[in-house]
């Protein structure tokens, strides 16, 4: 469903940013590209710090901007905690000489300027007008909530924590996973007896089709058993069956069974992986389904709550990569903190590390979606 949110002007542009960005920025500069009179989205990037060139910062967030698909205009909002300076000739906005760049850049590259504003805690103002004045903050009010979002208040960095899990969960999966792993054991050797515990039976079964069992826990992502959790863990910390997981969440069932013949023939006989299917993960090819990807991150962010911590990197290493797909890089980033704070050589996560310092995005971040 398409989601119309209109402005008259500034102030209710202010309003409506948080809801095309999904949240709150925060020490923040937010790039709004426009086709016309309509924007379709946000890109938030950090403050600019001392020790980066401004013109490289500059030519790189315009470079992001204008591969956005027919894109002819941008929006710029600078969210930050600093206060303009008052002088003998007025007021200096907080941040004023990177915008004049940015706008430069802009500018330079046949983009129109529809507007350039400052957030900062005493209130707002723009950066187009020759004598700045600060307007209050309660004129610019609530943002509306859009139903994919919901509740946009909180900053860059909401929701990234992992679900709460007690004591008592731990330990289930814990001994859940420590139960099926010697069973998986006992079964490469043809030494099980029937009298096992029947949940872990039951897991040893569901990974018999892990295409299958992957699709099945997309079904109850905020209710799986331990058994189940464990299953899961197991097969992710296996870098083999986690990009499997990882494929088959950002296409389909289909996928998934593609990318684990394709797999297991490369670790076989050294055979190519098909490049459509190495092409996923770089974000490249159709877009996933978005709901499809929420679902997954679900999944993994509480099965490495619950995890044991060696074997929390390879659910967060996912939940960074479905991040990352979904347009969330700040979280990603905060994910493969924790992963490196476990396991600083985990070979995915450097991976994913590499292409987000190097402000990679998936192609499908830069299609134009249902206009917002």
């Amino acid at each position: 469903m398409t989601t119309v949110l209109r402005a008259s002007d500034s102030t209710d542009f202010l309003r409506v940013v948080p809801a095309l960005a999904g949240f709150t920025p925060r020490q923040s500069i937010v790039l709004l590209p426009f086709r016309g009179t309509r924007t379709y989205g946000a890109m938030r990037l950090d403050l600019p710090d001392d020790g980066i060139s401004l013109e490289e910062y500059a030519d790189a967030a315009v470079g992001l901007v204008s591969r956005v698909e027919g894109t002819d205009a941008v929006a710029l909002v600078v969210y930050t905690d600093a206060e303009a300076h008052p002088t003998r000739d007025g007021l200096v906005l907080p941040f004023a000489v990177e915008v004049d760049e940015l706008l430069g850049c802009a500018e330079d590259a046949g983009l129109r300027v529809v507007d350039a504003l400052c957030v900062t805690p005493a209130g707002w103002s723009s950066y187009l007008v020759d004598e700045p004045v600060i307007g209050l903050l309660s004129d610019i009010g609530t943002s509306p909530a859009l139903p994919s979002e919901g509740d946009v208040s909180g900053d860059q960095f909401a929701g990234v924590d992992l679900p709460p899990s007690d004591l008592a969960e731990k330990e289930r999966v814990g001994r859940a996973l420590l139960e099926l792993t010697e069973m998986l054991c006992l079964d490469r050797c043809g030494a099980l007896t029937g009298r096992e515990n029947p949940m872990a039976i039951a897991a040893l079964v569901m990974l018999e089709d892990v295409p299958a069992f992957f699709e099945s826990v997309l079904r109850t992502p905020e209710d799986l058993p331990p058994f189940a959790t464990a299953a899961l863990l197991w097969s992710l910390n296996r870098p083999l069956l986690r990009d499997v997981a990882i494929a088959q969440w950002a296409t389909d069932l289909a996928g998934g069974m593609r990318t684990l013949a394709a797999q297991l023939a490369f670790a076989g006989s050294g055979t190519t992986v098909p490049d459509d299917l190495g092409q996923v993960f770089l974000g490249r090819g159709p877009a996933p389904d978005l709901d499809r990807l929420r679902l997954a991150l679900s999944v993994v962010r509480r099965a490495a709550a619950q995890a044991p911590r060696a074997y929390r990197p390879a659910p967060l290493t996912a939940a960074a990569w479905l991040s990352w797909a979904l347009g969330r890089s700040t979280h990603a980033g905060r994910y493969l903190e924790m992963v490196r704070d476990i396991d600083p050589q985990y070979g995915l996560a450097a991976l994913l590390e590499t292409m987000i310092g190097g402000a990679l995005l998936p192609e499908w971040a830069f299609r134009r979606g249902p206009a917002t």
